[in-house]
């Protein structure tokens, strides 16, 4: 008995330390029964809702962000596709090597069936990037007609003896469909160019439609001037080339470094492959340069 009665003796610390014990047992018995963890978890559902709202918004977010990062084609001439331009649209590398293979063979695909006969692409593919495709002028067989229309309408005109080059704002106002501000507008566009030397520059008059054109034509005729220079676009300097009225100092310089890189140039077509060259006036520009 003395053997069990020793457990039941503590010393003065240790009785300090079994009621601090009971004590904090007594405490949180009372909070648990006292204090509404309801109105926590509430409040956690709470923020649950905004965080989940949050990530709506977050979502939303990323969808935008997703929708601005894809690739906006805009209209380009297909035979100036480049490795990366092909990837971007979603060609395959064997049609992209295809295209390019076919391009250095100087040769031009002049239509959307002629470039899907060429690389091969699906019809989903065609479908999808062939609105975009922006064929120049001196290319489109659609085209060749007008162009043939307008020089046998030239060369009927001829025999009136009226010259363009020196019609004036009477004269331009009495064609029927050009108004005052169109005629301006041609007189202003004339002195640019340093008179017109073809009929085909009136493409360049903005206002001036296919109609209107062959109105005019009807009255008066272009006669190249006679003291016109053509250079050799070979043989050619940076500041001649530069004289021509539909390129500048910058493009001049870059036709030189093309001529020197591939040796000459032995088409307009290969001018095109220059960064920033207007293919779709090419043609016009052709006027006033020779490949001799």
């Amino acid at each position: 008995m003395s053997n069990l009665g020793s457990h039941f003796i503590f010393s003065k610390s240790q009785q300090n330390g079994i009621f601090l014990l009971v004590l904090i047992i007594i405490i949180f018995q009372l909070v648990y029964f006292f204090v509404d963890f309801n109105s926590e978890m509430d409040i956690n559902k709470e923020d649950t809702a905004r965080i989940a709202q949050y990530q709506i918004q977050i979502d939303s977010l990323k969808q935008v962000a997703l929708a601005d990062s894809e690739v906006k084609i805009y209209p380009f001439n297909p035979n100036l596709i480049t490795d990366y331009k092909g990837y971007t649209l979603g060609m395959s590398v064997d049609e992209i090597d295809r295209l390019l293979l076919f391009r250095k063979s100087n040769k031009w695909v002049n239509s959307s069936e002629e470039f899907q006969k060429v690389t091969l692409v699906s019809d989903s593919l065609l479908n999808k990037i062939s609105p975009y495709f922006k064929f120049p002028d001196w290319v489109k067989k659609s085209k060749q007609g007008e162009n043939k229309t307008l020089f046998s309408i030239a060369s009927s005109a001829k025999s009136a003896g009226l010259d363009l080059n020196s019609a004036t704002l009477e004269e331009l106002i009495s064609v029927k469909g050009i108004g005052e501000v169109l005629a301006t507008r041609i007189i202003k566009y004339r002195l640019k160019i340093g008179g017109f030397i073809s009929d085909l520059q009136l493409k360049d008059i903005y206002g001036l439609n296919f109609e209107t054109r062959n109105e005019l034509l009807n009255n008066f005729s272009v006669f190249k001037p006679t003291d016109l220079v053509i250079y050799s676009i070979n043989k050619a300097s940076v500041l001649e080339i530069a004289s021509v009225p539909y390129l500048d100092y910058e493009l001049a310089r870059e036709i030189i470094n093309y001529r020197i890189l591939h040796e000459r140039i032995s088409s307009f077509e290969e001018l095109a492959k220059i960064k920033g060259f207007p293919s779709e006036k090419i043609d016009r520009i052709a006027l006033y340069l020779t490949l001799e």
